[in-house]
């Protein structure tokens, strides 16, 4: 699977998330928070915010069976974990909760219940797919991240290879000079030396 099919997987799975309303403009910021030198903040702030709010759940759900029902209990614990949503951009869960509270304040135990299980559904749909949107996310930033020290290593090489180049040019054009300084000092001692071999040669 290459780098390019990977992010637009990625894209496709984020602006899904967005149209079927289970996140909203919160999840942005918390993206636009994330830099070079935190790169999994939002993943981390997500993680932290699922396991919290199973704390919370159950609360909540031991507020439910509790006779009688508290429901500035209930209120109370619902608007802290309505809190924990908005803070992730959790839209459809945060939805839930808002319905949540309106029937605790209207004291109505079976919508608070009917709630509550919408709730916990909202909140285990959005789990699985933002586990399975950072996957994703993870994939393509290895693959980019092979992809960049390929490049790097490449570039490395052929850097070598023209330094390699380079220190040959210079030795040869050392050669050249020691040759062209052999024949400055000694053309003329050369010239000599076959004019002598060839007087002697004529004498023979």
């Amino acid at each position: 699977m290459d780098r390019n099919h990977l992010k637009r997987q990625v894209d496709l799975m984020k602006r899904s998330l967005f149209d079927q309303g289970y996140l909203d403009e919160q999840f942005i910021q918390l993206e636009e928070l994330q830099d070079d030198d935190n790169p999994n903040f939002v993943e981390e702030i997500v993680t932290l915010f699922f396991n919290d709010s199973a704390r919370l759940l159950q609360n909540i759900e031991q507020a439910l069976v509790s006779v009688p029902i508290d429901f500035a209990r209930l209120d109370n614990y619902m608007h802290q974990f309505k809190g924990s949503s908005s803070s992730i951009g959790a839209k459809r869960v945060k939805n839930e909760c808002t319905r949540f509270k309106e029937y605790c304040t209207a004291g109505n135990a079976e919508g608070c219940f009917r709630t509550f299980v919408q709730v916990k559904q909202e909140h285990a749909i959005l789990r699985t797919k933002l586990e399975t949107y950072f996957q994703a996310y993870i994939s393509f930033m290895c693959v980019f991240v092979l992809v960049i020290f390929a490049l790097t290593y490449i570039c490395l090489l052929f850097c070598l290879y023209l330094f390699s180049w380079q220190d040959k040019l210079d030795h040869l054009g050392l050669q050249e000079v020691k040759l062209d300084d052999y024949m400055d000092e000694g053309g003329s001692l050369i010239i000599d030396l076959y004019y002598k071999y060839d007087k002697a040669h004529m004498i023979e």
